[in-house]
């Protein structure tokens, strides 16, 4: 099933055409000058037949469409930093070359974004936003050099992607060319676009379905403060123990990152930055925040660390110190430079409380194959990092023994439960492990997506996904007779048999969930599938900070599960018999994901059934896994239209230590806007800010509120932060004249969030729109849409630019057009219906709209599962 392109060959016509359709210098075809390019940062080669250098977007498209009419393969290449082989050209082909393409083009401070060219290196963007207080959390080893395409192309990490996540999380928005030359822009200024989540797809694709020409990346405020150590220990396993400790104990530190005696030393030779090299394992250890809270998080990390045996600590005492010691870190791959020619680099990722056996099994196969090894990793997020040397890279016979043991060192990763890769991608060199790691029905899955974005096999041919055997191999098939509707599955085979069946009948399938935000319609011959019975927690990993749970679950008695062990979802619904299943399949957020980030942020992992009775099983529970197609996270808010989800893992946050809130009444949304406008920059630990409008008064605590808007604020986190931020808070109001404020622990925006749209939506929850732009635009677009909404209660999410309208549908007529000037939408939101062509009652449809169509139409031709949603029937 691999997509095989035969490239014209070289003449000089094609290629004569191509220098013209660009500038002297842009365009290299001499065998010396496109040596550099024949590799990345691994032993891989391949020689291109060209590379280009576009200057702009148009140029890109320029290249695109050359590349169309000749039929020759593109392949995008940043700095050339990766370490898979996925900017290499394997097969010839044309190298696209973002390093010209290296523009900021807008910085929007008030929004929290920043729009990029793919050239722009993580260095360059670090050093300008942290000018302006923001922080842009991706910080691979290689920022220096490393490129923003080449991060969302690998959907990069880094050391602080414990506590911030990874690339895939900042990505608002994409500008991408696509095969036939065409510019499709996905995502942008909003948040929650209607529509298949594309953005997360290209994340991590690798160049294979497209041309990244501009990203739209979502910034937070810098920490004020920061505090490093740095803990030696006896072994490996200890330092392991240790960080499995730390993470038991509720603390969330920025990094935790991990060095074994022979790389401290292997460092220590090449940099001279103080590593304790003769202890057999170090821990670098971060922690960050206001600086109130410093000490006291160190304290108690200290505390965990010398109950594991810790037997030397030491905290840097000045950012130079600080700064020394990252760069030790940080050096270790040039290090080993020093002592061979070459290196073999793996970057597998297993459950944290895996560290020490995923170590153990490392040096115990390097031995057998009598090969030298050294293990540098990012502890916080079990990413292994294992360089084994050679010596010699025209020995084949060690290349062999070095290949052989990245093999059995994949199977091992995923033997404890991880991944072939964590952050440097498939490419070339974990292509074949990827039948390892999935099985065909999730390969095939994702050579679909492949053909539905790339028809001619162009973009970055041969990387990331194996080919597939010819014939499919065979699965057991339920025999059983049509199940009668509704169906009530208890297992995801239970599900394929039942769409399956019903597929072949050509009836039309809906998907039941709790019916908290959608009611199948009654209809003549249509089948309803239930998943109330889905309902479970399946795996509960505490120290690996993930569950695995069935999606048929109340998401309410979820938390009360997690809530005796400490531990949360940050997950929170107006409806209290909304399930897991819901939630992901309408994208439902609340206000707290400016804290911890949306559900699809959350889903490490699932499992999908598609229309034809195909089970995928896609992501693993480990925090950083970019092996394939996000395919799960496809399946955040597509309403049940891909397929049915049948059970998700999600990662686990210690529930806060602290919470506060503040409640200013406002007597018009002026002066609300005001008061948003001045807490919405102090945000760190927020989880809530918030403008409610109540036509009529309603009550907190108690107590009687007249005023027809209030604002609503809430952090969250460790008592010393949130004391901080609240002395912000008040000092920024009292800065412009609000002295009206109530301060309370017993509520919180969140909470109040909730209640306000269950008590609006009673009974009509259908009827509840959502309007989204960006946050800078939010306070006007509340005055422009004033004239509509002043007789109706909404809520606004200040920092998300979400707006919240129950029982708005007969204003959306008004409203969408008013957000779509802005660069955003309206749509309903629990039901949402999309047209290209205006249809009555649906909202405009995405510019990937054809795409979604194509999608569509490649897992269910007949648009039989949950017609009408997203759809026009």
């Amino acid at each position: 099933m691999k997509t095989t392109v035969t490239p014209t060959a070289i003449s000089a016509s094609p290629f004569d055409t191509l220098a013209r359709l660009l500038s002297d210098g842009q365009v290299i075809t001499h065998p010396v000058e496109l040596i550099p390019y024949e590799r990345d940062g691994t032993l891989v080669r391949g020689r291109p037949q060209a590379v280009v250098l576009p200057h702009s977007r148009d140029e890109v498209v320029r290249v695109m469409r050359w590349a169309a009419e000749h039929r020759i393969p593109l392949v995008a290449r940043g700095a050339g930093t990766g370490l898979s082989g996925g900017a290499v050209a394997e097969d010839g082909g044309v190298i696209v070359s973002f390093a010209r393409m290296k523009q900021i083009l807008a910085l929007d401070r008030e929004g929290g974004l920043v729009i990029t060219q793919p050239g722009v290196t993580n260095q360059m963007l670090d050093e300008t936003v942290k000018k302006l207080g923001l922080y842009f959390p991706p910080d691979p080893s290689s920022g220096r050099a490393a490129t923003i395409g080449g991060n969302i192309a690998e959907n990069s990490g880094g050391p602080h992607c414990f506590k911030y996540g990874v690339t895939t999380n900042y990505v608002n928005g994409l500008e991408v060319v696509l095969h036939d030359g065409q510019v499709l822009r996905l995502g942008g200024a909003a948040a929650d676009y209607p529509g298949y989540d594309f953005i997360s797809l290209f994340t991590g694709s690798e160049g294979t379905l497209g041309l990244i020409s501009a990203a739209t990346l979502r910034l937070m405020r810098n920490p004020p403060a920061v505090k490093t150590m740095m803990a030696a220990f006896d072994s490996v396993e200890e330092a392991g123990n240790a960080v499995s400790a730390v993470i038991a104990q509720g603390l969330m530190p920025a990094t935790m990152e991990m060095m074994d005696q022979k790389m401290m030393r292997i460092i220590e030779d090449y940099v001279h930055v103080g590593l304790p090299v003769e202890a057999g394992a170090a821990l670098i250890i971060e922690v960050d925040g206001y600086p109130e809270s410093l000490d006291a998080q160190m304290d108690e990390v200290v505390d965990v660390l010398r109950r594991q045996n810790a037997r030397e600590l030491r905290i840097t005492q000045t950012p130079e110190e600080r700064e020394k010691l990252w760069y030790g870190r940080k050096s270790a791959f040039g290090a080993i430079a020093r002592l061979a020619p070459s290196y073999y680099v793996l970057d597998g990722t297993v459950p944290r409380s895996r560290l020490g056996a995923a170590l153990a099994g490392v040096d115990r196969i390097c031995n057998a194959l009598n090969l030298r090894v050294a293990n540098v990793f990012h502890a916080g997020d079990g990413n292994l990092h294992p360089l084994v040397l050679i010596e010699d890279p025209d020995d084949h016979e060690l290349l062999e023994r070095v290949h052989e043991a990245g093999r059995q060192i994949m199977q091992l990763c995923l033997e404890l439960g991880g991944s072939i890769t964590g952050e440097h991608g498939v490419g070339i060199e974990k292509r074949a492990y990827m039948a390892l790691m999935y099985d065909h029905a999730a390969l095939s899955a994702m050579w679909d997506v492949k053909h539905v974005f790339d028809p001619d096999g162009l973009f970055n041919p041969g990387k990331v996904l194996p080919p597939l055997p010819t014939v499919a191999p065979s699965a057991e098939v339920l025999t059983a007779s049509v199940p009668d509707s509704p169906c009530v599955p208890t297992s995801a085979e239970e599900v394929a048999g039942a769409l399956r069946a019903w597929m072949a009948e050509g009836r039309a399938v809906y998907i039941r969930g709790a019916a908290s935000k959608f009611t199948p319609p009654q209809e003549d011959g249509a089948a309803v599938l239930a998943t109330h019975a889905l309902r479970g927690i399946s795996t509960y990993a505490l120290e690996d900070l993930y569950v695995t749970v069935r999606a048929g679950t109340p998401l309410a008695e979820l938390q009360a599960e997690l809530e005796r062990d400490g531990m949360w979802v940050p997950l929170v619904s107006p409806w209290p018999d909304a399930t897991l299943g819901g939630i992901m399949a309408s994208n439902f957020n609340a206000p707290l994901r400016m804290r911890y980030g949306t559900i699809r942020d959350l889903v490490l992992a699932a499992t999908m059934v598609l229309p034809d009775g195909r089970i995928i099983r896609i992501g693993r529970p480990v925090v950083k896994n970019v092996a394939g197609y996000d395919l799960h996270r496809l399946f955040v808010g597509s309403y049940g239209t891909l397929g049915v989800i049948t059970e998700a893992s999600l990662r686990l946050y210690p529930l806060p230590r602290a919470r506060a809130s503040l409640l200013m009444p406002c007597d018009d949304l002026s002066q609300a806007l005001r008061c948003a406008g001045a807490l919405l920059p102090i945000c760190l630990i927020a989880s809530a800010l918030l403008i409610c409008h109540h036509p009529s008064p309603i009550e907190v605590e108690g107590t009687r509120i007249e005023s027809p808007y209030v604002v609503v604020y809430t952090a969250e986190g460790v008592p010393e932060d949130v004391r901080a931020e609240l002395r912000q808070a008040h000092t920024a109001l009292q800065s412009i004249g609000v002295s009206d404020v109530w301060e309370s622990t017993q509520w919180h925006g969140n909470a109040l969030w909730a209640d306000h749209l269950a008590d609006a939506t009673l009974g009509t929850p259908a009827e509840l729109i959502r309007v989204g732009v960006g946050r800078k635009d939010l306070p006007q677009l509340l005055k422009r849409l004033s004239p509509h909404l002043d007789e109706r209660p909404y809520c606004a999410d200040v920092a998300t630019g979400l707006l919240y309208v129950p029982g708005g549908v007969a204003y959306l007529p008004y409203m969408e057009p008013i957000a779509i000037e802005m660069g955003g939408y309206a749509i309903r939101a629990t039901a949402p219906c999309l047209s290209a062509d205006g249809a009555a009652g649906c909202s405009r449809a995405p510019e990937g709209w054809e795409l979604m169509r194509r999608l569509k139409a490649r897992w269910d031709a007949h648009h039989r599962l949950n017609p009408g949603l997203l759809f026009l029937r």
